[in-house]
C-alpha cells in the first residue's frame, strides 16, 4: 500500500471511530433529558393511551439496547428518521437550516483569517510595540469572554441603541429579488462578529508566537544576513512555517465555531442548525437533536482530516513521514 494512501486510510478510521464514538455519547445523553416527548405534541383532549401509542411510533418505548442499534442500522442507511413535532424527515429539517449555518460559519471563518493574518505579522515583526501590546491584551480579553456576552453586547449596543444593523433573523420579511444579498449581509454582520471577536485573539496569538520563533530560525537569519529585503523574509519564508500551528488552530476552531454558533444563533434568532437545536431540546424532538448533532460531528471531524492533509502538503516533513 502506497504510504499516501494508508497514511489517508488511517486518518478516515480515527474520523469513523470518533463519529460513532460522538454518535453514541450523543444517543445516551438525550436519554438521560428528562420530560416525555409525547408530550410535545399532546394536546388537552390526548389520554395516556395515545401518549403511549406516539412513543410507540417513534420506537422510543422499546429498550435502549434496541432504540440504539435500531437507530445506528438506519443511520448507516442515512436515515435521520422523522421529526416528533413537524412529522416531516429530520433531513429535510436540517438541509432547510444548513446553508444559514454554512453561511454563517464559513463567513466567520474567512474573517478570522483574513484579519487574523496580517495582525499576526505586523504583531510578530514589530515585538513589544504599541500594535503587538494591543494585540496580546485584547487576544487574551477575546479568549476570556463568552460568546454570548459578545452577542448580547452587540446586539444591545449595534441594534437596539444605535440601531444601525438588524437586531434578528436571517432576512428582512417580505425582501425578495432586487439586492436581497444587502439585506442578508446585514442580518449576518452581528451575529459572524459575534464569533469572530472571540475565536480571533487565540489565532492571532499563536500566529505572531510561532512566526517570532520562526524569524529567528537560521535559515531566516541567513536570508537576511544576504540582503533579502525584510518583507520577503517574512512572507515569503518564515509565515509557511509559522502557518503550521495556525493551521491545525483553523481545524479546532471549527469545533468552536459550531459550539459557538449554537448560542450566537440562539441570541439574534438565526435560522441556522444551532437555533433548530435549540428548538428541538426545549420540544424534545429526540430525532432533530441526533440528525442535527451527528451533522455537526460530522462536520469537525472532516474539517480534522482536512487539516491533517492540508498539513502534510504544507510540511514537507510530514509528507515524507
Amino acid at each position: 500500500m502506497p504510504p499516501v494512501v494508508g497514511f489517508v486510510a488511517r486518518r478516515l478510521g480515527r474520523a469513523v471511530l470518533t463519529l460513532w464514538f460522538a454518535t453514541t455519547i450523543t444517543f445516551l445523553l438525550l436519554r438521560l433529558l428528562p420530560g416525555n416527548p409525547a408530550l410535545a405534541v399532546a394536546t388537552p383532549n390526548m389520554t395516556p393511551q395515545t401518549q403511549a401509542i406516539l412513543l410507540r411510533q417513534y420506537g422510543l418505548d422499546e429498550p435502549l439496547l434496541v432504540q440504539y442499534g435500531k437507530y445506528l442500522w438506519q443511520l448507516v442507511q442515512g436515515n435521520l428518521g422523522v421529526s416528533i413535532t413537524q412529522s416531516v424527515p429530520v433531513t429535510d429539517v436540517l438541509l432547510e437550516r444548513l446553508p444559514w449555518t454554512l453561511l454563517l460559519t464559513g463567513s466567520s471563518l474567512l474573517v478570522t483569517v483574513a484579519v487574523g493574518i496580517p495582525l499576526g505579522v505586523l504583531a510578530a515583526t514589530r515585538p513589544s510595540g504599541l500594535l503587538d501590546r494591543l494585540v496580546q491584551v485584547s487576544g487574551v480579553v477575546g479568549q476570556s469572554v463568552f460568546v454570548p456576552s459578545v452577542a448580547i453586547a452587540l446586539l444591545f449596543l449595534f441594534g437596539l441603541q444605535l440601531r444601525w444593523l438588524p437586531i434578528g433573523g436571517a432576512y428582512s420579511p417580505g425582501v425578495y429579488g432586487g439586492r436581497w444579498y444587502l439585506d442578508v449581509a446585514a442580518h449576518l454582520v452581528l451575529p459572524c462578529a459575534s464569533l469572530v471577536l472571540v475565536q480571533l485573539g487565540s489565532y492571532v496569538l499563536t500566529l505572531r508566537a510561532t512566526l517570532i520563533d520562526s524569524l529567528g530560525e537560521d535559515y531566516c537569519v541567513l536570508a537576511t544576513a544576504k540582503g533579502l529585503p525584510h518583507r520577503k523574509v517574512v512572507w515569503k519564508h518564515a509565515l509557511r512555517n509559522a502557518l503550521l500551528p495556525t493551521t491545525t488552530l483553523v481545524g479546532l476552531q471549527l469545533g468552536f465555531l459550531v459550539g459557538g454558533a449554537v448560542l450566537t444563533e440562539t441570541v439574534f434568532a438565526y435560522p441556522g442548525i444551532g437555533r433548530g437545536i435549540y428548538e428541538a431540546v426545549t420540544q424534545l424532538d429526540y430525532p432533530v437533536l441526533q440528525g442535527a448533532f451527528v451533522l455537526l460531528a460530522a462536520t469537525v471531524v472532516l474539517a480534522n482530516v482536512v487539516t491533517d492533509l492540508a498539513y502534510g502538503l504544507l510540511d514537507p516533513r510530514v509528507r515524507t513521514q
